[in-house]
């Protein structure tokens, strides 16, 4: 429930960056069960350090845009087709309707 102690809102469960982070794609990186890693390189960071929008590079041409969206609890960050839903260090990222892959995050 919102406003009641220990609730968590979007804003305090997003991915992490330090300021140096920032256009850095070897600081957060979804590992995924299909042996694939995915960097994510964060664009613009949050005076506390939350990953705003960020370029997810799937392995097509160049990143995919992505922006936080607010949740109730955990994360998301969605772009054009695709988009990753997550709680802590667990997230899937998911390939239009039907394409949705089990990923940790790493932060270096």
């Amino acid at each position: 429930m919102a406003g009641s102690p220990g609730a968590a809102n979007a804003a305090d469960m997003a991915l992490k960056a330090s300021p140096s982070g920032i256009g850095s794609c070897s600081e957060l990186v979804f590992t995924c069960e299909n042996g694939r890693q995915y960097p994510l390189c964060p664009i613009a960071v949050s005076i506390d350090g939350d990953v705003v929008t960020a370029s997810l590079h799937t392995g097509r041409s160049g990143g995919v845009h992505v922006r936080l969206v607010p949740m109730g609890v955990g994360y998301r960050y969605a772009g054009p087709g695709v988009w990753v839903d997550g709680f802590g260090g667990n997230a899937l990222l998911n390939f239009g309707k039907h394409s949705q892959i089990a990923c940790t995050i790493e932060n270096y």
